[in-house]
């Protein structure tokens, strides 16, 4: 299957936890950062997921946020540490691509926040993903 989700990064489920509706799923990534899942739990059952199971984390690059520092304080559950390695500005939106640990992430972002933010290759940034934002899919 190809899709058009550009955000796809490896990884082991290291935890879930079930709820009555939802569950909670814990990924390490191939570069060794951690990343939750927030899903149904019909889906984590129809996954078979399990710590160990190999996975797939998917997110849409309108769904990544971005900052120049870690940002205490907040919901959002998962905070990857990476820089920009390319960037495309339009008039009114830009792609901005992250290198983080074991992989690459695509946010698209408003121009104004590129310039807010003052990011050019070479930034350090945190990509911000919240929880039910990742979507997971099996080998």
């Amino acid at each position: 299957m190809t899709l058009s989700i550009r955000n796809q990064l490896p990884g082991a489920v290291t935890a879930v936890q079930s709820g009555e509706a939802m569950a909670t799923v814990k990924l390490r990534l191939g570069g060794g950062q951690h990343l939750m899942a927030a899903i149904t739990l019909e889906a984590a059952e129809e996954l078979g997921l399990a710590p160990g199971s190999p996975v797939r984390a998917l997110v849409k690059s309108t769904e990544v946020s971005l900052a120049t520092s870690r940002v205490e304080g907040l919901s959002i559950r998962n905070q990857l540490p990476g820089a920009v390695t390319g960037l495309v500005t339009g008039a009114v939106m830009a792609t901005v691509r992250i290198t983080v640990d074991g992989g690459e992430l695509t946010a698209a972002i408003t121009k104004d926040a590129v310039e807010e933010l003052g990011l050019f290759v070479g930034s350090d940034v945190v990509a911000l993903i919240k929880a039910t934002e990742v979507a997971l899919a099996t080998e």
